[in-house]
């Protein structure tokens, strides 16, 4: 399939401070998983303080791109960048900093079930940068305040909503000062109710300029707060650019007519 890419020509007034050179750069990336070829020369970088949103039908690579982006699904080819150096993953040390440098949120939160909240935040920060536990316990509770659960800490995982799990594991990430976050479909696995209390979190981050990779089909929030969005099928970018550009009226895109479908499909239900 040929690939037409719409890059953004001029940026929207409100995004006027992001730089233009990459956090986060991935060059030409390659997976082959069991045979198949599940991402085919994907390149995406990543300005300082930008939010891009992945979208796609089911099995278009989004979420192996992710895991490719933090490493946990290793690539065929390819290179990944960060801040203009490229990361060598076969150098154990190089790698492991590397990752506490990009966070990620999962869709099932992969929380510890015998961890209350602040212990699931301040586990990473004693274990990983050495903390102590008093230290690693104030952070926390600054992260979990940061999401809105200042009253939860002492809570286990069985104990909170969706919505609530799902804030816990982004003040995890956020407790280890990540330079990029990538979030995978963080809300699928929530109740429609218990969606906007997680996205209200995410435009905080936004707002408050955290470099960000997402895939998400929450499509209201991508068209108010992406900088751009990648459309991807068949493990290929096919296009990308501002929502406005592509999800414009009359654009006759491929993004546009993807949306069309996934709002029809969800007003039906």
């Amino acid at each position: 399939m040929k690939r037409s890419y719409i890059f953004l020509a001029t940026q929207r007034k409100r995004h006027h401070n992001i730089m233009t050179s990459p956090v986060l750069f991935a060059r030409n990336i390659n997976v082959t998983l069991g045979g198949n070829p599940i991402l085919k020369n994907v390149s995406l970088n990543m300005p300082k303080g930008s939010l891009k949103v992945l979208i796609g039908p089911s099995g278009a690579g989004k979420s192996t791109f992710l895991q490719t982006l933090n490493y946990l699904i290793p690539y065929d080819s390819g290179k990944l960048e960060l801040h203009g150096k490229v990361v060598d993953v076969d150098n154990k040390k190089e790698l492991y900093a590397y990752r506490q440098q990009v966070g990620m949120i999962f869709q099932d939160f992969n929380l510890f079930d015998h961890l209350n909240a602040i212990d699931n935040v301040a586990i990473a920060l004693r274990k990983v940068k050495g903390m102590k536990k008093s230290e690693a316990n104030i952070r926390a509770m600054a992260e979990l305040t940061r999401v809105g659960l200042e009253e939860k800490g002492d809570l286990y995982p069985a104990e909170l909503s969706g919505g609530q799990k799902q804030r816990v594991a982004i003040a995890r990430a956020l407790a280890m000062d990540p330079t990029v976050l990538l979030l995978d479909e963080p809300t699928s696995a929530l109740d429609p109710e218990l969606v906007g209390e997680v996205l209200s979190v995410i435009r905080d981050l936004t707002k408050a300029g955290l470099t960000m990779v997402m895939a998400t089909h929450q499509m209201d929030f991508a068209r108010a707060l992406a900088h751009e969005i990648v459309f991807m099928q068949d493990g290929e970018i096919i296009e990308q650019g501002s929502p406005a550009e592509l999800l414009r009226e009359g654009s006759k895109t491929r993004t546009g007519d993807f949306c069309a479908r996934l709002e029809m499909s969800i007003d039906e239900e």
